[in-house]
């Protein structure tokens, strides 16, 4: 497979290093690594030169910074992760197989369709040791897999195809994430990864954990229900903004 994996970046200089090195073996084997950053003024862009394949630059907001990403990747395979990830090896084999497995690779055969609808995500640990954390991953990766629903913490990942028909991220200043998952429920469901991604806690954390559950609980209903993303993307960066998020 080509693989194209795509990262938003604001002011990541602490995190990304350590992501790149989690990729290094994936780019080494011919994966496209392309960063997209929306105005950093720190250290993420020295830090990331040498390491990725394409350094992009965009306004900020992750829909536009990933969309870009896209429009610029050579790969058949998309892979959206966020700068504060951390990616174990079993995760790189999971993708690996579950793409091969949808394009037929296994069987020798071009199973077209399957690979036109192949979209999915990971499940997720948070990296920290709030017990309260436990459950916001458990009832994170439940939800997602029961509703076809994931979230960028989540590792997206599409097919060319599938994220071209689908018309890539909408426009949006929060939930993006949301509405592709939405828009490629409507071509298949997802495959949902057992092997997990490790995610940042660091906007539980900093924001205090019960309270952002809440506060993103309130935002998601709010989303639903019709609200503008604009206003709740204030709401979101002014009550439970950590740095360098978005």
């Amino acid at each position: 497979m080509r693989l194209s994996i795509i990262i938003p970046t604001l002011n990541e200089a602490e995190a990304i290093g350590v992501l790149l090195a989690d990729l290094a073996p994936l780019r080494a084997v011919g994966a496209e690594l392309i960063l997209v950053d929306g105005g950093s003024r720190d250290a993420t862009l020295a830090r990331a030169r040498g390491t990725v394949d394409q350094i992009l630059h965009a306004p900020r907001g992750r829909a536009a910074q990933m969309n870009a990403g896209a429009q610029a990747a050579a790969g058949d395979l998309l892979w959206f992760l966020h700068a504060d990830t951390r990616v174990p090896a079993e995760a790189i084999s999971a993708l690996r197989a579950a793409w091969a497995d949808a394009v037929g690779q296994s069987l020798g055969d071009r199973n077209h369709g399957r690979r036109e609808g192949f979209w999915g995500r990971f499940d997720i640990r948070l990296s920290g040791r709030h017990p309260l954390l436990r459950l916001v991953e458990r009832g994170m990766n439940a939800r997602s897999r029961l509703t076809g629903i994931a979230t960028g913490d989540q590792g997206l990942f599409a097919s060319r195809v599938a994220f071209d028909r689908v018309g890539g991220f909408p426009p949006l200043a929060l939930m993006e994430d949301i509405a592709l998952s939405a828009a490629l429920r409507r071509l298949a469901r997802p495959v949902c990864l057992r092997a997990r991604l490790l995610a940042s806690s660091r906007r539980w954390e900093q924001g205090g954990v019960l309270r952002t559950i809440l506060l993103m609980w309130r935002l998601r209903l709010a989303y639903a229900l019709g609200a503008d993303p604009v206003q709740l993307a204030g709401h979101y960066e002014g009550r439970n903004r950590p740095r360098g998020d978005r």
